[in-house]
C-alpha cells in the first residue's frame, strides 16, 4: 500500500485516507461515481476545441494526445480529419500518431469527417462517390482503434423533407454496411440544415435500421436554416436513442462557470435518462476566452454537473 503521505496522491485521496476508517478511499471517489461503480460518464476532448491553434500551426496534430493528457488531464480524444486530411492511407503517419497516443495513455475514440461529399446528394452517382470517399477513413479509424467515424447527413437542400430523409438514409446505409466489416460505427452529428432537425435525423436513423449507424448529439448545433433554431433540448432527446457519442458544445460562460447558452444540468439529465454512459466530448468553440481556458471551463462544468447528478442517483 502506498504511504499515506505519498506526494502522488491527490489532496482528495489524502483527506479520505486520513479520515481513519470513517470513509474508505473507494467511498470518497464520488466524482461521477459511487464506490465500486462506473462513473456516470467519462470526459473526452474534441480536437476542434483547439482548431485555432491547429490552423495557425501553433499546435501540430501529432502532439494533440500529449497536450490532451498533460495540459488538460483528459485521457480520450475525438479527432478531426481536417487536421490530417491527406493522411487517411498513410500508415506510417497513423502509426506514429497511435504510438504517441498510447504512450500518453490516451484513447482515440472517433474521427470527425468533413469535406468528403454529400451522403444524401440528389444525384445518385455523386452520392455513391461520397460514400466511397469515406472508405479510407473507416479503415483509418479501425487502425487507430476508434469505435466510430462521425459523418454529415448533407443533402444539398433539394427535395421534400421525406425525399431528403430517404437519400440520407441510402448513403448512410451503404457506408455503414461497408463499415460493419471493420467493426466501425457511422454516426451523424446535428451539423446544420435538416441534420439539426431532431425528428428528421431520428427518422433517418430508423430508415437506415443498422446497429452500427447512430447519432452524435451536439448541444449547440441546431441552426436549421432561414434564421430558425430547433429546440436544443428536444433535439438532443430525439437523437439520444441512437447516440454512440455526445458532444458538449460550449461557447460562453458566466461568472459561476456555467455555459450561458445551454443548461448543462438539464442537458446531461436528458443524456443520462436515455441510458447513455459513454464519453462526453468537450468541444469549446467560443472566442471570449482562449481555447485552453475554454476547454478547462467546459471540463470543470462537466465534472461539477457529474458530481451533482451522482448524488441524486438512488443508492
Amino acid at each position: 500500500m502506498k504511504d499515506l503521505f505519498d506526494p502522488k496522491r491527490s489532496r482528495r485521496e489524502f483527506l479520505c485516507l486520513a479520515a481513519g476508517g470513517v470513509l474508505t478511499l473507494a467511498g470518497c471517489r464520488t466524482a461521477g461515481s459511487r464506490a465500486g461503480a462506473q462513473p456516470l460518464y467519462d470526459i473526452s476532448l474534441a480536437e476542434w476545441s483547439l482548431h485555432r491553434q491547429l490552423f495557425a500551426k501553433e499546435l501540430d496534430h501529432l502532439d494533440f494526445p500529449k497536450v490532451t493528457r498533460e495540459d488538460y488531464g483528459i485521457g480520450a480524444v475525438e479527432l478531426v480529419n481536417q487536421f490530417f486530411k491527406d493522411k487517411a492511407r498513410d500508415r506510417q503517419y497513423l502509426a506514429d500518431f497511435k504510438q504517441r497516443a498510447d504512450g500518453f495513455g490516451v484513447k482515440i475514440l472517433l474521427i470527425m469527417i468533413d469535406g468528403e461529399g454529400s451522403l444524401g446528394h440528389a444525384d445518385a452517382a455523386e452520392r455513391s462517390r461520397a460514400v466511397e470517399r469515406h472508405y479510407p477513413w473507416v479503415e483509418a479509424a479501425q487502425y487507430l482503434g476508434c469505435h466510430s467515424i462521425r459523418v454529415n447527413a448533407e443533402t444539398g437542400g433539394t427535395g421534400t423533407f421525406e425525399e431528403q430523409q430517404e437519400r440520407a438514409a441510402d448513403g448512410l446505409r451503404r457506408l455503414a454496411t461497408f463499415a460493419a466489416d471493420f467493426k466501425i460505427n457511422v454516426i451523424v452529428e446535428n451539423h446544420g440544415g435538416l441534420s439539426s432537425h431532431g425528428a428528421w435525423l431520428a427518422g433517418v436513423m430508423r430508415q437506415v435500421g443498422l446497429k452500427n449507424c447512430g447519432t452524435l448529439p451536439d448541444f449547440g448545433n441546431f441552426n436549421i436554416g432561414a434564421g430558425q433554431q430547433y429546440d436544443r433540448y428536444l433535439g438532443v432527446a430525439e437523437m439520444m436513442p441512437f447516440a454512440k457519442a455526445v458532444s458538449a458544445k460550449s461557447n460562453d460562460f458566466d461568472e459561476a462557470g456555467n455555459e450561458i447558452h445551454t443548461d448543462y444540468r438539464r442537458m446531461m439529465k436528458i443524456v443520462l435518462d436515455a441510458g447513455y454512459r459513454g464519453f462526453v466530448g468537450v468541444e469549446y468553440e467560443g472566442g471570449k476566452v482562449g481555447e485552453p481556458e475554454g476547454i478547462r471551463l467546459t471540463k470543470q462544468l462537466l465534472e461539477r454537473v457529474r458530481a451533482e447528478l451522482v448524488t441524486s442517483q438512488p443508492a
